[in-house]
């Protein structure tokens, strides 16, 4: 039964198992499918002659997606037919006369839906790599329909009878440690999303779910509106301080769109660089206050009155399913299960992310006066005067480091290290296989001798494409049906391109960006389990692997042999290296203050029975009551939260990110007492006991089995810079 809520939670905006993922640094995401994909004898496929988007997979790798044939208008048909084929083949096992078993009811609905699976696959990469008007306009007339569908297939009573029968009868049934986890998964997904509801509740469940798909596509969409929108420049005095690898990116922007000058699209991977650099305080002000709005300007893009419907929606709704609160509803499958216990992490950590933020605004301030400027430090010159501190403080600049950190030569090194590391191998084949853009490139993708799968790699922001990075699976590894399935992998970026004949450069941000986002990847590559219901792991263990390949970046061996310089090819100084590690947890105060302010919110916002009206207000008076500091805004306000609200994903969940990278200091401590980075035996045990078991077993017993105990607070606060208590 977990493909029918599978689906649905795609549908509601959750393209894949680790979309959304940090989404900027770790962005993002999406954000929280279990791909269910099979090929099975008895699946009954859509019988629609000639639609693109649902022609057979063919090719290579068990086949591809036929991306260079799809036609966006094939896509309504296409949504009808599946959920015509779907209807047939789970009724057709729901009605076998047969007493359900294991045998004859639970693998064949984990079977299911291969079809729909493929579907969604390239709907995702339509609404989030290749949006346009066209597509938003399908996604706003189908997708509430399909995630109807979805819901009254779910709570079908004639299923819940027979994954209830299998549930009472899996002690008696002789089933392994795997099969039991499954049926007992199965019947409490069911329950916890509403299948024990009758009547009117039922309707009104399935009204709310459908209701709250409708609200997330109109969020999404208008954040994109905000996003698509620029700041012209026409003067060569606006680019003061500006490099001339971004200087080239913003003229290349705006002769895309037959402008003259340079044009700063609303993204952070604009923001973000031009705030670092511009001389120009006006300009900076202009920059952020533009970024910082999205969603929130009072016009036909502004997101509140959505936010407040949202709220309400899940409000009623985790009442209806008898949780106290959503939050409640969204941890019961997670490893912390409480929000006081999530919470309770998040306040031993911002104590001290608040004090260090207080010493680094105090350092600012103070080169500031020593050059008169005459300021006091505002949001938008934070990102500015920590550059000056850095190098005054480390003699280190960002503009100095950037030219080592070529684009394609960290994807040698993210490839490179996960060769040392897992013995696996990455062989370019761009060209062999159809792709959704032309710079999107493809890697062959070996573990040893086997052959794993293929790596989709879309680097580059582009129109119609979401903001932040994510990581997707079109399709995922798992044994039932008698074959080991060859994976089919996609990191998505946003870096800006380089100009016309110039290197794409990016920051050491950017760097552990990609490194992150490919952490995500190598989880699901090296996936080796048999049932794809055990496939996705809970919301706070899934960063958890990808916060911890972010490590790599910065080791001597990835810093001497790829951080080479643009035009030179000199490989990266020892005295820059040594900089780079002496200044580890530089601006750390601000890092985790503006995530931990976001998470904090997020919690607060949903840990709570009556639901907020003015999320402006709520926002402003949960951050004076936690003592934000002024000169930091949270990094995702909550007019733009795609996390929260274009999806349920990460809704009171945004807290994952910090208790993931506990997981990952800790496990990073692994590495340091065995003596290396690179150690074989302690990167196996990580591979084999955390990467390739999935959800097979308890994520804490896991965690527990690799690391010998439960991870220790200490970790975070010793990578972060921050003192730890006794």
């Amino acid at each position: 039964m977990r493909f029918n809520s599978s689906i649905r939670n795609i549908l509601l905006g959750a393209t894949a198992t680790l979309a959304l993922v940090a989404c900027d640094a770790a962005q993002q995401s999406p954000a929280e499918k279990k791909d269910m994909t099979a090929q099975t004898e008895t699946e009954t496929p859509a019988n629609v002659t000639g639609n693109t988007v649902l022609q057979e997979w063919v090719g290579p790798y068990d086949g591809v997606p036929p991306w260079d044939e799809v036609k966006v208008s094939d896509f309504p048909e296409a949504f009808q037919a599946v959920m015509d084929s779907v209807k047939a083949e789970v009724n057709a096992i729901r009605d076998n006369p047969a007493a359900p078993t294991f045998e004859n009811f639970t693998e064949p609905m984990e079977l299911a839906g291969n079809q729909a699976n493929e579907l969604f696959s390239i709907w995702g990469v339509h609404s989030s790599n290749l949006s346009n008007e066209e597509v938003r306009e399908i996604q706003g007339e189908w997708l509430p329909k399909v995630s109807a569908f979805f819901n009254e297939l779910t709570l079908d009573p004639k299923l819940l009878e027979k994954t209830k029968a299998v549930y009472d009868n899996r002690v008696n049934a002789g089933l392994d440690a795997q099969q039991l986890r499954l049926v007992e998964r199965n019947y409490e997904e069911l329950v916890r999303n509403g299948a024990l509801l009758e009547g009117d509740d039922k309707e009104k469940l399935i009204a709310l779910n459908t209701d709250l798909s409708k609200q997330f596509n109109t969020f999404s969409n208008k954040v994109l509106a905000d996003e698509e929108t620029y700041i012209y420049l026409t003067d060569e005095a606006d680019l003061a301080g500006l490099p001339d690898s971004f200087i080239a990116s913003i003229k290349a922007a705006a002769e895309a769109q037959g402008k003259d000058g340079w044009a700063l699209k609303n993204t952070r991977s604009v923001m973000q660089p031009f705030l670092q650099n511009s001389t120009r305080r006006d300009l900076r002000e202009q920059v952020y206050n533009a970024y910082i709005n999205r969603g929130d300007n009072g016009d036909a893009n502004d997101t509140n009155a959505t936010i407040a419907k949202i709220l309400e929606i899940r409000a009623e709704r985790a009442e209806l399913l008898g949780f106290k609160t959503h939050a409640h509803y969204r941890m019961a499958d997670t490893m912390a299960k409480e929000p006081e216990v999530a919470m309770d992490l998040m306040m031993q950590v911002w104590p001290a992310a608040v004090a260090r933020v207080e010493e680094e605004v105090a350092d600012m301030q103070a080169v500031a006066d020593a050059e008169g400027a005459g300021i006091t430090i505002q949001p938008w010159d934070y990102r500015f005067y920590a550059e000056k501190v850095r190098k005054a403080k480390y003699d280190l600049d960002a503009a100095e480091i950037k030219p080592y950190f070529k684009l394609d030569n960290m994807v040698d090194a993210m490839f490179d290290a996960a060769g040392k590391l897992y013995g696996m191998s990455f062989t370019e084949n761009t060209g062999s296989v159809p792709v959704f853009d032309p710079e999107v490139r493809t890697f062959e993708v070996k573990r040893g001798d086997r052959l794993v799968g293929l790596f989709y790699l879309d680097n580059y922001a582009r129109e119609g494409k979401r903001s932040g990075a994510w990581m997707t699976t079109y399709r995922s590894q798992y044994e039932l049906g008698g074959k080991n399935r060859y994976v089919l992998a996609s990191n998505n970026n946003n870096f800006v391109k380089g100009g016309e004949g110039e290197p794409t450069l990016i920051s050491l941000d950017d760097a552990t960006t990609l490194f992150h986002e490919f952490g995500h990847a190598l989880h699901y590559l090296n996936y080796d389990i048999k049932y794809p219901g055990l496939g996705g792991t809970p919301r706070d263990f899934v960063e958890y692997p990808s916060q911890v390949n972010e490590n790599w970046l910065l080791t001597r061996y990835v810093l001497d042999n790829y951080a080479k310089h643009a035009e030179t090819g000199e490989p990266m100084p020892q005295s820059l290296v040594d900089k780079i590690n002496k200044s580890k947890t530089f601006n750390e105060g601000f890092a985790t203050v503006e995530y931990l302010a976001s998470a904090i919110v997020d919690m607060k916002l949903h840990n709570r029975t009556t639901p907020v009206t003015d999320p402006d207000k709520f926002e402003r008076e949960t951050l004076k009551e936690i003592g934000m500091p002024e000169e930091i805004v949270m990094r995702h306000r909550l007019p733009q939260f795609n996390h929260l609200f274009a999806s349920d994903a990460y809704s009171a969940g945004y807290y994952s990110y910090l208790w993931s990278e506990t997981m990952d200091a800790d496990t990073w401590a692994a590495f340091e007492e065995a003596g290396s980075p690179w150690d074989k035996e302690t990167a196996e045990r990580f591979r084999s006991i955390i990467m390739s078991t999935a959800n097979e077993t308890d994520r804490k017993a896991a965690y527990r089995e690799f690391r010998g105990r439960d991870p220790e607070v200490k970790y975070i606060l010793q990578k972060r810079g921050f003192p730890v208590p006794e």
